[in-house]
């Protein structure tokens, strides 16, 4: 499937961004990973990160003309990272996906699932992540990343 397709299924609605609003997300990337590593419960501090990834594959989709549309606001935006940066980052989509629903078990259902190596896992992980997200948005759609 492709982007289009998940429109046309409902998943998603067209959505026009702006720099501005791509420069938020951004802003709150970098408040979540500094504060992802204070000295808070491993499970916060992952939870944190963790809404930092979401943040910067709803980048990826917001540059592509499109918002999550339903009940699969989280999931989605992981969802569509290989069909944005291509299939080789199916692993990175996965592992994303993992990270949702252990956030979710710690958020929901009960505490001291997530260890100090996960946050740095994770925390490493959105690190790079940024920097490719960055290189995509230089390459597909500069006018983004327009600071005035």
């Amino acid at each position: 499937m492709n982007l289009t397709q998940w429109a046309e299924n409902g998943w998603l609605r067209p959505h026009k961004t702006s720099w501005k609003e791509i420069s938020n997300l951004f802003k709150i990337i970098e408040r979540d990973l500094l504060d992802a590593k204070h000295t808070i419960s491993s499970d916060w501090q992952f939870g944190i990160a963790y809404n930092a990834a979401l943040k910067l594959c709803t980048i990826l989709l917001y540059a592509e003309g499109y918002r999550p549309e339903g009940a699969f606001k989280h999931y989605r935006p992981i969802q569509a990272l290989p069909l944005i940066l291509g299939p080789e980052r199916k692993a990175d989509a996965e592992y994303l996906d993992t990270c949702r629903k252990k956030r979710n078990i710690v958020e929901y259902e009960y505490v001291g699932d997530v260890t100090d190596d996960d946050v740095s896992e994770l925390i490493g992980f959105i690190e790079e992540l940024k920097k490719d997200v960055e290189e995509w948005l230089k390459s597909r759609h500069a006018d983004l990343l327009r600071r005035t």
